[in-house]
């Protein structure tokens, strides 16, 4: 009897475990708070066309990662040509199609590897959160699960060269988003853009506070919610013109910064690994990115910088990634790499050869990062050795990050979503 009882509590605790685990909802860029992790069972490391789930083509085009809560995955799209914007819902079990929302808008100028669907969703048990601008106006809105536009601001003009790219967090009852503007480099006649980090009413979209920040250039790091030591929450954020910095999620009052951290722009987001904070700069011509890793607390401090040297490079538009004490890096040109937190010890390095600008998640012990050619590399999280499991070639260019829910795993290509896995398949899994 006793042997049958810890059999059956057994079984009970791996499908509450996998019950868990299918429940994740990837409710922002990079999922959870930002982690870029799942612990799903169900994600195959290779695969072909034929093992998809479902595979649809999306109107327009553009780089937006798609964000999931439930059996809903939400993504941005837009066509190219006008700049009309497309707000997308697909059923996650078949990819049908459950609402589509239309909005005209003004074309306008974009970095060559920009679009004009470029920020991701973020979504609640009540709705999902989206945001574009266009020089004259910058639109936030949220939309109920059925479709139906919940509210909608304009949080006024936004200034950047390079096309808008801010992706919204959430925070109790509260969406955040940073706005972040250009103030150097501008065309005569140009003001330049105010920059704040700002929370919303979920429910209501009214603001509930408003940070000012510096504008230098624009910068596209999306924040996350770090718990210091005390048990605080804090809202962690990296740009040029305020460094490291970390804000009250509840009011917006700031609680410290480690300012002159980045002398070039910051585009992917920040990470926590070994108790610091980890972010990168750089720029499009990639000689002179780094890594900077920050102590945070009452007394934050520049702990070491990671240069471009030898065999590494820092990446500038692909976010970082943690696993305990280890740091994964993707460079946007060829590289990867793993880095001992603590220390800033390179502990490996190597040529991949393939261009990167969607980030890389984690899947348990995998990591999944799509090239610019949209081919997904699967990669070991192994900070003994650079180990590549798979490359599974979507067959169309991707700057998209993936998402994973319910076991699942979805893909964003230029103009297609795509899903895979979610099934107890041994041949694909190993």
């Amino acid at each position: 009897m006793r042997s049958l009882f810890v059999i059956v509590a057994f079984a009970s605790l791996s499908l509450l475990t996998i019950s868990s685990t299918s429940a994740q909802n990837w409710d922002r860029f990079r999922g959870p708070n930002g982690t870029g992790f799942s612990d799903a069972t169900t994600v195959p490391i290779r695969w072909t066309e034929k093992n998809y789930n479902w595979k649809v083509e999306l109107p327009g085009l553009g780089h937006s990662s798609p964000c999931v809560w439930g059996n809903k995955v939400f993504v941005l799209s837009a066509d190219p040509d006008t700049a009309t914007r497309y707000m997308l819902c697909y059923n996650t079990e078949d990819g049908k199609e459950l609402w589509k929302k239309e909005y005209k808008s003004e074309v306008h100028h974009l970095h060559t590897r920009s679009s004009f669907a470029s920020s991701s969703p973020a979504a609640d048990a009540d709705h999902v959160y989206i945001g574009w601008s266009t020089p004259r106006e910058t639109s936030f809105k949220a939309f109920k699960h059925d479709g139906t536009e919940a509210w909608s601001l304009n949080l006024g003009r936004w200034q950047s060269q390079h096309g808008f790219g801010a992706s919204p967090v959430l925070y109790e009852d509260m969406v955040i988003l940073h706005n972040s503007q250009q103030a150097n480099q501008l065309k005569e006649g140009e003001k330049a853009g105010d920059s704040f980090m700002m929370a919303f009413d979920r429910k209501t979209g009214k603001e509930r506070w408003r940070t000012p920040l510096v504008s230098t250039n624009v910068c596209y790091s999306v924040p996350f919610i770090y718990t210091n030591d005390e048990g605080k929450d804090e809202l962690v954020c990296i740009s040029t013109g305020n460094g490291v910095f970390s804000l009250d999620p509840s009011t917006g009052e700031k609680n410290w910064a480690v300012e002159g951290v980045f002398s070039m722009r910051t585009v992917g987001s920040p990470i926590t690994a070994g108790g610091l904070i980890f972010g990168g700069t750089g720029s499009g011509r990639f000689s002179g990115n780094y890594i900077a890793a920050v102590k945070p607390g009452k007394k934050p401090e520049l702990v070491y910088e990671i240069k471009n040297s030898g065999g590494f490079k820092a990446p500038y538009v692909p976010s970082l990634l943690a696993k305990g004490d280890n740091v994964f890096c993707l460079y946007d040109r060829g590289f990867a790499a793993c880095v001992d937190a603590p220390s800033g010890k390179v502990l490996w390095s190597t040529r991949t050869g393939a261009a990167f600008s969607g980030s890389p998640i984690r899947v348990r012990d995998r990591i999944y990062c799509v090239d610019e050619e949209g081919v997904v590399w699967v990669i070991a999280a192994d900070e003994k050795e650079y180990r590549l499991l798979a490359k599974n070639p979507l067959g169309e260019a991707s700057r998209s990050t993936p998402a994973v829910s319910g076991g699942k795993l979805f893909l964003r290509t230029s103009s297609h979503l795509i899903c895979i896995g979610g099934k107890e398949t041994v041949a694909l899994a190993q």
